[in-house]
């Protein structure tokens, strides 16, 4: 019987959204879960590229994008890694935008309530992201969200990461495709908003199993109050 593959997500983005930004998991000891994936850093500073089993952050600051590795004991508020296995391989070889190659990508799904982690290496014509600006945990991530600084770049190289979520699932994750992305020369990076793809590599990665865990030492997190309504409002405003 071969191993499950389990997607392990610390903390939910729920919790994120209502504020509660602060680290409570080195890097170090997430990827030891996974070496793909996504999430945010301490304060809410930025955005979490985990490729290869190395972790990335990408952020904005005075107009300038800056894309750093991380070290492994910086600490996440939240963050999702898997360790990715594809399921599903095929090449791109024609332009498309981001929304067809969803599509595409859903031809090959045999269900709708599993996970999916998606790892898409490619030449963009067009990529466009944004990044989490650092924030104090009394401003809402919905109102902080109105302040992300977005970033485009033309005929670049890299990587897409990411996973595809059930809609049973929103408020854990954001429902339907959540991604970031990395350039070859870790010079551009962040929370993809769209983009065109001229060619390049698919992955659909299976996931059995997902393995959720909590900050239960942050004092915080075990005695918040969330309104759950508010929260799913705050995603689809965010994400």
């Amino acid at each position: 019987m071969t191993e499950a593959i389990k997607l392990f997500q610390y903390n939910t983005l729920g919790a994120l959204m209502a504020g509660l930004y602060g680290g409570s998991l080195t890097i170090g000891e997430l990827l030891e879960h996974g070496d793909l994936g996504i999430g945010t850093l301490d304060s809410i500073d930025g955005e979490l590229i985990v490729l290869d089993g190395k972790a990335y952050q990408a952020k904005g600051t005075d107009g300038q994008l800056q894309v750093i590795e991380v070290t492994p004991d910086v600490k996440v508020p939240y963050a999702a890694v898997v360790p990715h296995q594809a399921e599903v391989i095929f090449r791109q070889r024609f332009e498309m935008t981001d929304k067809e190659l969803e599509k595409r990508i859903e031809s090959y799904y045999d269900g709708e309530n599993l996970f999916r982690s998606i790892k898409i290496y490619g030449a963009f014509k067009r990529m466009h992201v944004r990044m989490i600006p650092k924030s104090a945990s009394d401003k809402k991530f919905a109102e902080v969200a109105t302040k992300q600084p977005e970033f485009t770049a033309e005929n670049v190289k890299g990587t897409i990461v990411g996973f595809w979520t059930p809609e049973m699932f929103h408020g854990v994750s954001v429902a339907g495709y959540h991604l970031h992305f990395l350039s070859d020369d870790h010079s551009f990076g962040g929370h993809v908003m769209d983009f065109v793809i001229e060619n390049g590599v698919v992955e659909v990665g299976a996931v059995d199993q997902l393995d959720q865990r909590f900050p239960v030492q942050d004092r915080k997190y075990l005695f918040a109050k969330f309104n759950m309504d508010e929260l799913k409002e705050d995603i689809d405003k965010a994400e």
